[in-house]
């Protein structure tokens, strides 16, 4: 399932997820803390998104590399 960032990156955006479901149905009950919870909520979707771009990144530039040193060998 790709390398670390990817799995990192997934795991990121599915806890951040739950945390944003979890911060509404906190403001459903007019509860004071739903506001921490969608902010956790929303930095970790987006660090986790940021993983999987970098992880993407590093797939496309990695395969740049090796298409590099296989032309030189030539």
């Amino acid at each position: 399932m790709g390398n670390k960032y990817m799995r990192r990156g997934i795991w990121f955006i599915l806890v951040g997820i739950a945390f944003n479901i979890h911060g509404y149905y906190l403001m459903k009950g007019d509860q004071f803390k739903y506001g921490w919870a969608i902010v956790i909520g929303t930095i970790a979707f987006g660090f986790g998104f940021l993983q999987v771009i970098y992880s993407l990144i590093r797939k496309m530039d990695r395969k740049a590399i090796l298409k590099d040193r296989s032309e030189t060998e030539e």
